[in-house]
């Protein structure tokens, strides 16, 4: 199983990027996928995530500023950040389980950049 993230670039603040993380490797669907970030000298910490049946769930930090959705045909989840701050710079990690219980993939990281 493998992911791979893309989409991540240098912007400037209130402007907007898409992100794209494609699983490929696995003939199971997939129960969630959604997004981690990683700030330089923080945690990584938890963004937003898309479950079985279109259900999502963010961090109050990007909540009405970010929007996962996810394609099922194309193992594909999507993270559309609008109106994007300074305090949004980080890698950003993709991830996916396959059921509530299984282990979590992470993808390789894509590094966002916000100038002010």
């Amino acid at each position: 199983v493998q992911l791979q993230a893309f989409g991540g670039g240098l912007v400037q603040a209130g402007g907007s990027l898409r992100l794209s993380c494609v699983m490929s490797g696995s003939g199971s669907s997939i129960y969630a996928m959604g997004w981690y970030r990683q700030a330089p000298g923080n945690r990584r910490e938890w963004v937003a995530t898309t479950t079985t049946g279109d259900s999502t769930d963010y961090a109050d930090s990007v909540k009405g500023r970010f929007t996962i959705s996810r394609d099922n045909a194309k193992n594909t989840v999507y993270l559309q950040m609008n109106s994007l701050k300074p305090e949004d710079t980080a890698v950003y990690y993709c991830f996916a389980k396959l059921s509530p219980a299984s282990l979590v993939w992470w993808g390789q990281g894509t590094l966002v950049t916000v100038s002010s």
